[in-house]
């Protein structure tokens, strides 16, 4: 009966009081930090009206009332449901869109485990063995929620956004999963938990400067393999955001083609739906790159040790000071996610295609052999290893060769 209360209350804490509050302080990010690049003021008047009771001054707070008030507006707002649509699979569709990325939250260790009164308690919901591909099998089922959005919206707007959403997500798929495996090589678990666990002990993949507490450089193979480490990082990252329809990749939303693309039919609460399941999905792949490239909840430098041991009066709350450094992380990569978008242009949806499949599906497989060969060469002779880094070089060649013919030439016309 303890366990079923405790796995409650790791859903209830890290779930609605973790991530949920982390999706209306994205919003309000978004504004702040878009205001701030286009030397705008940003939110700052919506507030609590406390001169209706007879104060002097209302509430504001920076405009941190912002996010409240969108909720509120977006709940009381008429839910129109238009006469022409598939009702059923209307309705369904928003909530196909954001449970997947609540429901990968429950593999994602928030923080080492904290005791209490004899007990431990993983900072994790779910300490599964299968990390990374639940994430990926259950945030496939986004694809459904969009599609099903603009197929039974029956209004060619939103109909374009649904197809150009299942093209480009399973797409860039493809390229996700290949991006991953020269990470799962080197690490050789795929519990998330065991994963960071390593990178405590050992360095971050990207940051390996410590080990075991001490700090010092990485060791040749280590260090070596920092090379498809950081090729997995440029895709995997970059996938996420054609993952997460987030510019410059939100082909399926383009306002400027599809008036709103697969949710142009929605209002009120569904349409908040489609809204936070995006910014959700944004925080659970932030998460996840965190917590695979960049120690997770390890604070790094020989510290981790010494922070899970910190105890008061028989609670271990160390874990609590690893669950406040993995937000922080956190907070960092999504300021990165908004910052991409102010920043960077949208690309053309040939342009998106051929990222996704002329480029990253030939790099990831590509890196894939390489992070190998890194992991492999202790145990290879001097021959075989020439020979794998020459063959390794050829193939590279001529997949770009291909890479380069394979695309048609534009035609020059002169006067």
């Amino acid at each position: 009966m303890s366990d079923i209360l405790i796995i409650i209350l790791k859903i209830v804490v890290l779930t609605f009081t973790v991530v949920l509050p982390l999706v209306p302080i994205s919003v309000y990010f978004e504004r702040r930090f878009c205001a701030i690049i286009q030397d705008r003021v940003g939110p700052n008047r919506t507030g609590i009206p406390l001169t209706l009771f007879g104060f002097k001054k209302d509430f504001h707070f920076f405009g941190l009332i912002q996010p409240m008030a969108d909720g509120v507006k977006l709940f009381l707002k008429e839910d129109f449901t238009p006469h022409h649509v598939r009702k059923a699979f209307y309705w369904l569709a928003p909530a196909l869109t954001v449970a997947p990325a609540l429901i990968t939250v429950c593999v994602i260790p928030f923080g080492s485990p904290i005791s209490f009164g004899g007990q431990t308690i993983n900072l994790v919901i779910a300490d599964i063995d299968i990390g990374p591909l639940f994430i990926f099998a259950v945030s496939s089922l986004t694809v459904y929620g969009i599609t099903l959005a603009g197929w039974s919206s029956n209004s060619k707007f939103p109909f374009l956004g649904g197809i150009r959403s299942s093209a480009q997500m399973i797409s860039y798929e493809i390229a996700l999963g290949l991006s991953i495996i020269p990470v799962l090589l080197f690490f050789g678990d795929l519990n998330l938990n065991h994963i960071v666990q390593y990178q405590a002990d050992h360095g971050w993949l990207l940051l390996p400067l410590w080990n075991n507490g001490h700090p010092g450089l990485p060791d040749l193979q280590t260090a070596l393999f920092m090379i498809p480490a950081l090729i997995s990082f440029i895709i995997f990252t970059i996938s996420i955001f054609a993952e997460t329809n987030r510019m410059p990749f939100d082909l399926p939303e383009c306002e400027t083609e599809l008036v709103g693309g697969y949710h142009t039919e929605y209002s009120s609460m569904k349409f908040a739906l489609f809204f936070m399941g995006e910014y959700a999905a944004m925080v659970i792949g932030s998460a996840l790159i965190v917590t695979l490239f960049l120690g997770g909840w390890s604070i790094g430098f020989g510290a981790d040790p010494w922070i899970h041991n910190l105890q008061l009066g028989g609670f271990s709350f160390g874990g609590l000071i690893h669950l406040a450094a993995f937000v922080v992380k956190l907070v960092v990569f999504i300021l990165f996610f908004i910052l991409v978008r102010w920043t960077v242009p949208r690309f053309r949806y040939d342009q998106l295609m051929k990222l996704g499949w002329v480029i990253f599906f030939e790099a990831a497989l590509i890196n894939v052999f390489l992070a190998a060969l890194v992991l492999a060469a202790p145990y290879l002779t001097t021959t075989i290893l020439a020979l794998s880094c020459v063959l390794l070089a050829a193939v590279t060649a001529a997949v770009v060769w291909v890479a380069r013919t394979a695309e048609p030439q534009p035609q020059i016309r002169r006067a």
